[in-house]
């Protein structure tokens, strides 16, 4: 990220084992080796108390998957993950259903206060565009409901804040819901926009269903060739396999949602600066001179490359080297050695 230093952190053991990191029992092995002393702290902490982690980072940046993958090797029982936007969807499915609607204003009269009306409130959720925040006051209130729904559990929260008022609002959030006396982290991503713009262009999705793979980062098994391209084919054994696509407007990568991605930006930034409240800093790329000292090379996301075609058609894997945001020649990382930071930097802040 311009302007902003994200620390590297190292996670290479010489004469490591190499782990194939798409596999649950190697992920299993591998932060048992990388982190195993950190992940059973946690696990201890975690049996008579919790905290509130708020992952913030660009749209794509992976919040939700180190989240995830943070719950599968810690402890599934007592993590969990919510993401903003899937309680705002939620919400608009649950105003479809008279019953939920109601009790959902029921919670409201209760629990929502703001500058606007409750009429008001219901109207610009029945109407609102994506392109429409909803006023941080009610999500605030929306927030509430969903983690008194989640129990005693430590929790991130993916998406909040998603305002510049609203990060103010994330330093007092446990007061204002009322909720519980944990402690609060700020989990802070940086990935370059190069990686989100790659993601972007060479996702493929299965128009049967909604598989999706990427042609240049994860390849499915069969791969077809026809004038002058390179096709994946669905995989999911309960599928009946056929071409993956590109969804419309992918081909255009960062562009849509570039205004996004700079509003992302400013956010971190201004939140990088507060203090007071701990944070974690999380960055998914490593300069290509320093990768040797810092990681193993299993970590680093791999690049697939197509060459042949019919039968003879060939996959070659080599790292993936991008810019990043400072225009310096980068690896990106596979996910589990970014989850290593987060295990260690969360044992460090909440100092067990």
């Amino acid at each position: 990220m311009k302007d902003l230093e994200f620390p590297l952190f190292k996670t290479k053991i010489e004469d490591s084992p190499k782990f194939d990191l798409t596999l649950a029992e190697d992920r299993k092995k591998y932060f048992e080796l990388k982190a195993g002393d950190e992940i059973e702290r946690l696990r201890k902490y975690l049996k008579d108390k919790t905290f509130i982690a708020y992952l913030l980072g660009k749209k794509n940046s992976g919040k939700g998957t180190y989240a995830k993958m943070l719950k599968e090797v810690v402890d599934k029982d007592r993590i969990e993950h919510f993401s903003i936007g899937d309680m705002i969807r939620d919400i608009d499915k649950e105003l479809q259903d008279p019953a939920k609607k109601e009790e959902l204003l029921n919670f409201l009269k209760k629990n929502y206060r703001g500058f606007m009306s409750l009429e008001e409130i219901v109207s610009s959720l029945e109407s609102r565009s994506t392109s429409k925040l909803l006023p941080s006051e009610l999500i605030l209130s929306l927030a509430k409901r969903e983690i008194a729904k989640r129990g005693k559990k430590a929790l991130f929260i993916d998406g909040f804040p998603r305002e510049l008022d609203q990060v103010s609002y994330s330093l007092f959030f446990r007061d204002l819901i009322e909720y519980r006396d944990d402690p609060d982290i700020l989990v802070l991503i940086d990935v370059p926009e190069n990686v989100i713009d790659e993601r972007i262009k060479y996702r493929r999705i299965c128009p049967l269903c909604q598989t999706s793979r990427n042609l240049k980062l994860l390849p499915t098994k069969e791969v077809e060739y026809e004038k002058g391209e390179y096709f994946l084919k669905c995989d999911n054994p309960e599928c009946s396999g056929p071409r993956l696509v590109q969804k419309e407007g992918d081909e255009l990568g960062i562009g849509p949602i570039k205004e996004r991605l700079d509003k992302d930006e400013y956010l971190i930034k201004q939140a990088f600066s507060l203090y007071g409240i701990p944070k974690v800093l999380l960055r998914n790329s490593v300069p290509a001179d320093k990768a040797e000292e810092f990681l193993d090379g299993y970590e680093i996301t791999p690049e697939y490359v197509y060459s042949g075609e019919g039968k003879d058609i060939k996959v070659e894997e080599k790292p993936w080297q991008v810019g990043d945001d400072n225009g310096i020649p980068s690896y990106s990382l596979m996910p589990p050695p970014v989850v290593v930071f987060l295990i260690k930097q969360l044992v460090e802040q909440l100092k067990i």
